[in-house]
């Protein structure tokens, strides 16, 4: 049966949705209209689906047209990839107008939207998923089997480590990533990933968070005090820029300049900002601690500006320990192509039996973004599933439970109290 589509929010991560729909799923999947505040990335979106694709454009609506175009096109899903922030506007109302929603993440930004979410799957009886590629990444997925087998127990601790370098680390400080209030922050719409993997490979829930966090690279003070006196408000126009490392020059780049710099006269949007500038609210250097529904207790490191990319955990078991290494090729959010994004370089699984000889896990290196999670994601959404073992596909449960554990984290910090999560929302 062939679904139809609507996509609201046409910035960087739509690219992914939208070119999934147009090429490889066209016999399964139809889009039908998009939804932006800015027509210029709209119209950017339809050259792509006609010079690519040869397809039609297809119908364009302002955000505030957003119930206009639900009640002519009647989508059976309305994907929402728009700024964090306004998640749950969109995914509430999508609902309330008889519509499923697919959504990526992090599903939504506090407790107070995220309980407004919950409420409306409950009063309406509508479906959300949540686009949590980094599930389908082979090696992710051979971590849960792992423990699902058994290999090393029962897992009584996880430390767990993300490195996010100085050019990906970097970016989310030019965007409107860099206030809080759009994004929730690098616990929130970063980390959602890294807790949702958690709560994947260890079948439980978060129960108590503790965390601490502060801006100490990026931001003007920072820089000050190690000495900058260059600064500038944006990279484009500035003699300042030219020959900074962390400046994002839009017109170099045919994509960013088309979906940002060309699109400024709509809304005012500057794509890049100064990671070294004033206004930042967001943390870069991040340290939390979890307590989970089966006991579990999870360490977890996030820094924003180190020198390469990837990630190492390593659990600890009643049988034994499993390391884990992952080096990820470095990106720009719509800066290139996206199979690049979170695409892997170097894997290592090694396991640790507590009586018996060491052994590194085989994992067959594949294409495709998030460590080629990306394509696996993609036919589970769009195509036609297989019986999955893992239970991959990520519910607004799921969703919620990933954005909840970096909610908490949020509220720790601002505190120093660790938190309960189970008093953040109510799911019944």
């Amino acid at each position: 049966m062939n679904k139809t589509y609507v996509q609201v929010g046409v910035g960087g991560r739509a690219r992914f949705f939208y070119e999934a729909i147009a090429g490889p799923y066209r016999e399964t999947a139809s889009l039908v209209a998009f939804c932006d505040v800015n027509q210029t990335r709209m119209d950017y979106a339809n050259r792509i689906l006609q010079e690519k694709y040869g397809l039609d454009p297809v119908p364009t609506y302002n955000s505030s047209q957003f119930d206009d175009m639900i009640e002519k096109h009647k989508p059976d899903v309305v994907i929402v990839t728009s700024i964090d922030r306004t998640h749950h506007r969109y995914i509430v109302r999508a609902m309330e107008l008889g519509c499923d929603v697919l959504t990526e993440k992090p599903m939504t930004t506090d407790a107070e939207k995220a309980q407004a979410i919950l409420d409306a799957i409950r009063r309406t009886g509508r479906k959300l998923r949540v686009s949590f590629n980094y599930r389908y990444a082979p090696y992710n997925t051979k971590i849960r089997e792992l423990i699902m087998d058994g290999a090393i127990g029962d897992v009584f601790s996880v430390h767990f480590e993300w490195l996010l370098n100085t050019q990906h680390g970097a970016d989310y400080f030019r965007r409107w990533h860099r206030d809080k209030r759009n994004s929730g922050g690098l616990l929130v719409h970063k980390a959602t990933h890294h807790f949702d993997l958690v709560n994947f490979w260890l079948g439980s829930r978060p129960k108590t968070v503790y965390a601490m966090g502060d801006l100490r690279f990026y931001g003007r003070e920072n820089a000050e005090n190690r000495g900058e006196t260059k600064f500038y408000t944006r990279a484009f126009g500035s003699e300042n820029a030219k020959d900074d490392y962390f400046a994002l020059h839009l017109d170099q780049n045919e994509q960013l300049k088309s979906l940002y710099l060309d699109a400024e006269k709509d809304d005012g949007y500057v794509r890049d900002q100064s990671v070294f500038g004033d206004g930042i609210s967001i943390e870069d250097t991040m340290g939390v601690m979890v307590r989970y529904a089966n006991k579990a207790i999870m360490t977890y490191s996030l820094n924003a500006y180190l020198p390469w990319e990837g990630y190492r955990v390593a659990f600890n078991g009643s049988k034994g320990r499993i390391q884990v290494l992952v080096a990820e090729n470095t990106y720009v959010n719509a800066g290139g192509a996206k199979e690049v994004e979170g695409s892997a370089k170097k894997i290592s699984i090694a396991v640790f039996p507590m009586f018996g000889e060491p052994y590194e896990v085989d994992i067959p290196m594949t294409g495709g973004g998030h460590g080629g999670g990306d394509p696996v994601l993609l036919n589970d959404l769009f195509g036609t599933p297989v019986p999955d073992r893992f239970n991959r596909a990520a519910s607004h449960v799921d969703g919620a439970m990933s954005i909840l554990t970096g909610i908490a984290a949020n509220k720790s910090i601002a505190t120093g109290l660790p938190v309960q999560v189970d008093s953040l929302v109510c799911f019944d």
